[in-house]
């Protein structure tokens, strides 16, 4: 006799397998008709869910931790966590979940909410934010047997669940867009060396490069740390080197750049073009609108709760991950719209 699996009656149902756990541990968030159709085909097809995942179901706090590694004044100044935690925050409403936040600055920060985070019965589970090689409290985390959903890509993935965009073709289509633009020396303001997220945009826009036959100069990057601060600095250092262009590897950083470019009376784009990543609502709000590679961030945030839930209500193995898409959102910085309007 063929042994249906919850993937099985997902497919069968046209639903994701989380839906097919909320009807079977009848939690709510279902509508009527896609519980009835759920209902209908595991009671064709036999399936017998697991004993042990709906005990653990019926135990469950209803609570979700979010763990980011920022101080408290990082957080508030850099406008993608509180973007990225509102989309997580939409994902627990939309679930009849409670969040509940912790910012890590340090390790001696992550050494004392790991007990908290850990304590049997007061989270069903955690998001944590990745991307540094020191991966402490994800490991300690993973070692525990909490669900966990690593919010970039870690350094190390083995075992791991994580969702992040699909950062290198971002960085692609963001240096490949200057190239067709006819920009001959363009530069790249990176993010922390130790970041995944600086690895991955690095490795775009070296792919990009090598994909119409130009060389990589090490001499045209620039390293930030994700700050404007950072970006106002990295253009000190690029600009004796005389680029025509940039890709800056986050919107903030584009922004500290075009301050220092104009303080030195470089005009954007007709001197130096340059394209942000994120799509923030700053990239809008700036005299010369910022072209950017746009990240679904609040879809991630609510992507990265219902993978969790997953996680939670299915087991945490086999390991999950989810990879976004970006979209290049074409403005005035890059100089596209005045090529076009002389052509």
């Amino acid at each position: 006799m063929e042994k249906f699996t919850l993937e099985d009656v997902a497919k069968l149902a046209g639903v994701h397998r989380s839906t097919v756990s909320r009807v079977i541990n009848d939690s709510p968030n279902v509508s009527p008709e896609v519980r009835k159709r759920v209902q209908k085909v595991i009671h064709s097809t036999g399936y017998q869910p697991n004993a042990a995942a709906r005990s653990l179901a019926s135990q469950r706090s209803y609570m979700i931790g979010l763990v980011l590694p920022r101080s408290v004044s990082s957080f508030f100044t850099d406008p993608f966590f509180p973007h990225l935690t509102q989309g997580i925050a939409f994902g627990c409403n939309n679930n009849n979940l409670s969040l509940s936040l912790f910012l890590a600055g340090n390790r001696e920060d992550e050494e004392k909410i790991l007990p908290r985070i850990a304590r049997r019965g007061f989270l069903d589970g955690v998001l944590i934010q990745s991307g540094r090689p020191d991966e402490f409290l994800i490991d300690r985390l993973t070692k525990s047997n909490i669900p966990s959903v690593i919010i970039g890509r870690p350094f190390l993935s083995d075992g791991l669940s994580f969702i992040d965009i699909d950062n290198v073709n971002g960085a692609i289509k963001a240096t490949q867009h200057l190239l067709d633009l006819g920009y001959k020396r363009i530069a790249t303001i990176t993010g922390n060396h130790d970041s995944t997220v600086t690895v991955d945009r690095l490795e775009g826009y070296k792919k990009a490069l090598k994909a119409v036959g130009r060389e990589f100069d090490p001499d045209m990057v620039a390293e930030g740390d994700f700050s404007e601060a950072s970006g106002y600095q990295a253009v000190k250092t690029l600009l004796p080197r005389k680029p025509d262009a940039i890709v800056a590897q986050s919107d903030i950083m584009a922004v500290g750049a075009i301050r220092a470019m104009q303080e030195v009376g470089l005009r954007i784009p007709d001197d130096v073009a340059i394209i942000g990543f994120d799509d923030i609502p700053v990239a809008r709000q700036l005299k010369v609108q910022l072209t950017t590679i746009k990240q679904p961030i609040t879809r991630f945030g609510i992507k990265a709760v219902e993978l969790l839930i997953d996680l939670i209500e299915n087991g945490t193995k086999p390991a999950r991950r989810i990879i976004l898409d970006t979209e290049l959102v074409i403005r005035d910085s890059c100089g596209a719209k005045k090529i076009r309007e002389h052509v």
